[in-house]
This record gives structure tokens, C-alpha cells and sequence, in this order.
């Protein structure tokens, strides 16, 4: 279940946005669907259209991303689904408290219409600031990660933790794989890896402990270069700051995330909509 995010340019409507522009658009439409009390259908499925319209632009090949989204479903349908089917946790409290009829038994426990609903409006929220993160490593330069955050108003030190952040998971994915490749060279059997919890951890040794290893080295790696540079000492140059400039589009796509989050403020706290609720077609279905 490993996932390497590999980036290469495409020429697409996604890429060439302004990263910063990029990056807050997805705060802003994270930020409206976290808001207290955004349970509402009629507010998250347009959230939910534009992410899904956002993602076909970026035009990233599935074969490129069909690792990703296994896990991404495992994790959201196995996990927070069935958490809040068979709960109702992580909700307003209507979810459990309402009186709803019960459509069916699971373990002695009672999943009704209301627990349905509000997990089919989780696996939907999470799948909506999937599709936007997604295309982040896959069509964002590495190399400008930090220099976007510096440019958003960060100070040096935050930016390259910011850096450092994005680039870990991929280069140790990249890391298992290579000590997985060079295992198998020397014979190592990984497919025959048998056994309960301890015995499968016990064979996984010679892939574990190599990349534990080969993580720690780089870190250190890292440290001493910061420290040779004198990084933190005085305020740092970004090679690529220049190169960022916002175009006719970014300001279209700032403007859409302003109307976005304004509009999410106004709908919860002036119009009073975005509570819990089940709509009648969906009670019918059962009924």
C-alpha cells in the first residue's frame, strides 16, 4: 500500500495557478467545511462538485494515483464510515439523540436512518478535501513548497518545516521501496511473509530497520547543513521567490475562495443553515 507521489509538469489549468493560490484556495474550502454545525447536504455537495471539477482539470493518471485512492477509501469507508454508521460519534448530537427508525442490526447495535445519512455526509466531506489535496504533490514543483509558504507571509523557520513536512512521506515511501527492490535482490521472500502480528513484524526487519535507519542518517544530514549555513541566524533568500506571481486566474480563484468562506460564515451564522438534518427523500427510501 505504499504511495510514491511522483510530479512531473502538465500543461493544465491546475498547474498553473500560483501555488499560494492553490494552497489557499484549499484552506478556505477546508475551513468551510469544518465550520461548527456544516452537516448540511445542500452546502457540502457544491463544495464537493467544484473539488471533483478541480480534480479532472489536474488530469493526473490514474495509474499514477490508483494506490492512493485504495487507501484513501480503505481509510475513509472502512474507518469513518463504518465509525459513523455504527456510532454516530464525531457529529452533532441530533445524530443519536433524534428518535429514527432503525433500518437494520449490527452487532446488537441499532444503525438508523439518521446514522446512515450522517456517514454517506462524512465519507462525502472527507472525499471532498481529498480531491483537492491529491493534486498537490502530484503537480506542485517540490522545489517550491517552502517558498510558497515564505511568500504567503511565513517566517524562514516555518516555511521549511512546511517543506521538510511535505517531502517526508514521499521520500520515505521512496526509501521502503528501494530496501523492498534490494531485498528482493538478495532473495528475501517478501510475498511469503506469513504469520500473526509478531511473526509478520519479525520477518518485516530487514525492510524496517534499514529505512529507520536510512530516515535518521537524512535528518541528521539535514541538521548538520542548517547548521553549516547558519540557518535561523538572520533572515534567508528563496531562489524561487521571484518566479511566483499571481496571473488573471489566481485572482479569479482567490476571488472564489473569499466568496467561499464569506459565504460559509453567512450561511451558518446569519442564515442559521447548515445544521443536521435528514431530507425526506432519503427517509422515504426506507419507509
Amino acid at each position: 500500500m505504499l504511495v510514491t507521489w511522483k510530479y512531473r509538469p502538465r500543461n493544465t489549468f491546475i498547474q498553473r495557478l500560483d501555488p499560494r493560490t492553490r494552497l489557499l484556495f484549499f484552506f478556505c474550502v477546508i475551513f468551510g467545511l469544518t465550520l461548527p454545525d456544516i452537516w448540511d447536504y445542500r452546502v457540502i455537495l457544491p463544495l464537493f462538485a467544484m473539488s471533483l471539477t478541480l480534480y479532472l482539470l489536474a488530469r493526473i493518471e490514474w495509474k499514477d494515483v490508483k494506490r492512493v485512492w485504495l487507501f484513501i477509501f480503505v481509510l475513509v469507508f472502512m474507518i469513518v464510515g463504518l465509525n459513523a454508521l455504527l456510532s454516530g460519534r464525531g457529529g452533532p448530537a441530533s445524530v443519536t439523540n433524534t428518535a429514527s427508525p432503525v433500518v437494520f442490526e449490527v452487532l446488537g447495535i441499532d444503525v438508523t436512518i439518521a446514522k446512515i445519512w450522517f456517514a454517506l455526509t462524512q465519507v462525502v466531506r472527507m472525499i471532498t478535501m481529498t480531491l483537492l489535496a491529491i493534486p498537490i504533490p502530484y503537480t506542485m514543483d517540490p522545489n517550491i513548497y517552502g517558498t510558497a509558504f515564505r511568500k504567503l507571509g511565513s517566517s524562514d523557520k516555518v516555511s521549511f518545516t512546511m517543506d521538510l513536512a511535505f517531502r517526508f512521506l514521499p521520500t520515505f515511501a521512496r526509501d521502503f521501496t528501494i530496501t523492498m527492490d534490494s531485498q528482493r535482490a538478495r532473495g528475501y521472500e517478501l510475498e511469503k511473509v506469513k504469520g500473526g502480528i509478531a511473526s509478520r513484524l519479525r520477518k518485516l526487519a530487514p525492510l524496517i530497520i534499514p529505512v529507520v535507519m536510512q530516515s535518521t542518517v537524512t535528518g541528521e544530514e539535514v541538521i548538520d547543513a542548517m547548521d553549516l549555513r547558519a540557518f535561523g541566524t538572520n533572515p534567508r533568500t528563496w531562489i524561487k521567490a521571484d518566479d511566483l506571481r499571481y496571473k488573471f486566474a489566481d485572482y479569479i480563484m482567490l476571488g472564489l475562495a473569499l466568496i467561499l468562506l464569506v459565504g460559509g460564515f453567512v450561511l451558518r451564522f446569519g442564515l442559521g443553515i447548515g445544521e443536521f438534518f435528514i431530507p425526506d427523500f432519503f427517509t422515504n427510501l426506507f419507509l
